[in-house]
């Protein structure tokens, strides 16, 4: 729903005022190629299985907290692989956990990743995949 419909609807039930306080952010706001949009970052991990509850203890326990901590945090999640359903070509063999980071802009994602608190608290991560030449995919809003 953009903003145009938002007002319409707000005038058919008399409610135009609610409406314009209401209205999440991205409908308030034009889009504007020159401002920031929120980004996804995906790294797809090959976690030793000898290790999966060590990174998984280091994630929940100390990673996620810290970055939850950063100006433009908005989401982190670990995901286990469970089976592809469709298409090809399938991860490559090995690839057991996909790490998924949801930060309001790039530039506030590289403030959190030059920081001395991710560099002390990545490791506990990356030192349990057996692969560190992992893929990583930088996505954007749009």
């Amino acid at each position: 729903m953009n903003r145009r419909s938002l007002f319409r609807l707000g005038a058919l039930f008399g409610a135009g005022r609610f409406i314009t306080f209401a209205a999440p952010a991205w409908a308030m706001t034009p889009h504007d190629t020159d401002a920031a949009q929120p980004i996804v970052l995906y790294c797809d991990l090959a976690v030793d299985p000898a290790r999966e509850s060590e990174m998984l203890a280091g994630f929940h326990d100390k990673f996620k907290p810290a970055a939850k901590q950063f100006d433009g945090y908005v989401d982190l999640k670990m995901l286990k692989l469970r089976s592809v359903i469709q298409g090809r070509p399938a991860p490559p063999n090995g690839i057991n956990y996909r790490f998924q980071l949801t930060y309001e802009s790039e530039k506030k994602r590289q403030l959190w990743i030059h920081s001395d608190t991710h560099q002390k608290v990545w490791p506990l991560i990356e030192d349990t995949v057996t692969n560190k030449d992992y893929l990583v995919l930088l996505t954007e809003a749009c």
